[in-house]
């Protein structure tokens, strides 16, 4: 045997450097801690109390990621939005049915541990936690230099929300003649970016600098545009009894594909193009992409990003509440009898 002795350093791993990066946002993330949070950070578990005010309190527990808009981010030089948009999507896979959030957890997976890119990673999801009422209790960051290439990195998220059993929304109670009510999106939110990095960076040749004067910005600034939390639109809704029959987040899928998971057997859903405003962005890469019109509404959430669906009775209730909130939104459809599936109309 020859050579020096070798440490886990010299193996491309440095664990003094994770520990920093970590630290150096533990103030942030204790700023998301509620009365219910039993731990501090380091333990190997975060410990949390649901409050006994719940009567009959039924977890929901989602997980998700950011996928290939991290490409844009390592591309634009800033990691602080996707932190956002990752708690914010699993809010709002919880919120569809019906919870409100508890806690959240992270995931952090890069070849080198780079401090800066860690802190604002996890001051993000710390802001966003903040933001929905909700604990960062805990997570994990691996330097993994055999598999991920250098400078690039996921992001994943798990939450775990909470709901009365008797208020759960899962789409049971959908019925032939409801409306589908849309509330819009702030841009691609987390999906569909494979597609819109492979219009504008190979097919258009743009840079995440390039000002597109159809835009109003740069690439990076619109593709870059965090995904909505729902949960102060929906929040006033559900606290007002609202009859909300089902709600669908649409994310990766589409209409198309989103919707019909919480319809019943006998029913499908019939959307009514042209009944709500299509963002500019979405236009452009359509256009530039040549994205043929089912590719678009299963890639692309189109500006809508959340669909609710109420009996006809309850709409102008409902929308007078989102309005009150800041939330637009629009009739974009009905439930009808049929097999499933999702029915795009001509306006």
């Amino acid at each position: 045997m020859t050579g020096r002795p070798l440490t886990y350093r010299d193996a491309g791993v440095d664990i003094e450097r994770k520990v920093r990066a970590t630290r150096a946002a533990l103030g942030a993330i204790r700023q998301t801690f509620t009365p219910n949070v039993l731990s501090d950070i380091g333990l190997f578990g975060g410990l949390f109390r649901v409050d006994p005010s719940w009567k009959e309190p039924v977890l929901v527990a989602t997980t998700d990621g950011v996928g290939t808009k991290l490409k844009v981010a390592l591309l634009a030089g800033r990691h602080d939005t996707v932190g956002i948009d990752l708690v914010n999507h699993c809010v709002n896979d919880a919120l569809v049915q019906g919870a409100r959030p508890l806690f959240f957890l992270d995931y952090i997976g890069m070849g080198r541990v780079e401090e800066g890119v860690i802190r604002s990673l996890l001051e993000g999801c710390a802001a966003a936690c903040r933001a929905n009422g909700c604990a960062l209790i805990g997570g994990e960051t691996a330097e993994l230099p055999e598999l991920y290439p250098a400078g690039e990195y996921d992001l994943v998220g798990f939450l775990v929300g909470v709901v009365e059993r008797a208020r759960i929304v899962d789409g049971s109670g959908v019925r032939a003649g409801d409306r589908l009510l849309g509330v819009p999106s702030s841009g691609l939110h987390t999906n569909g970016y494979s597609l819109a990095r492979k219009i504008v960076f190979d097919r258009l040749g743009l840079s995440v600098s390039s000002r597109v004067d159809r835009l109003g910005t740069t690439v990076g600034e619109a593709l870059l545009r965090t995904h909505l939390s729902y949960l102060p639109a929906v929040g006033p809704l559900l606290d007002a009894g609202v009859p909300i029959r089902g709600m669908a987040h649409i994310t990766g899928g589409g209409l198309l594909d989103n919707l019909p998971r919480i319809l019943p057997k006998g029913l499908r859903a019939r959307v009514l193009k042209g009944s709500w405003p299509i963002p500019e962005l979405f236009a452009w890469l359509v256009s530039a992409g040549d994205v043929p019109e089912e590719e678009r509404y299963r890639v692309f959430n189109m500006g809508i990003g959340l669909v609710l669906v109420l009996p006809p009775e309850a709409l102008p209730r409902a929308r007078s509440i989102l309005r009150e909130g800041g939330f637009e939104s629009h009739e974009i459809g009905e439930i009808v009898p049929g097999e499933g599936g999702v029915e795009l109309l001509q306006p």
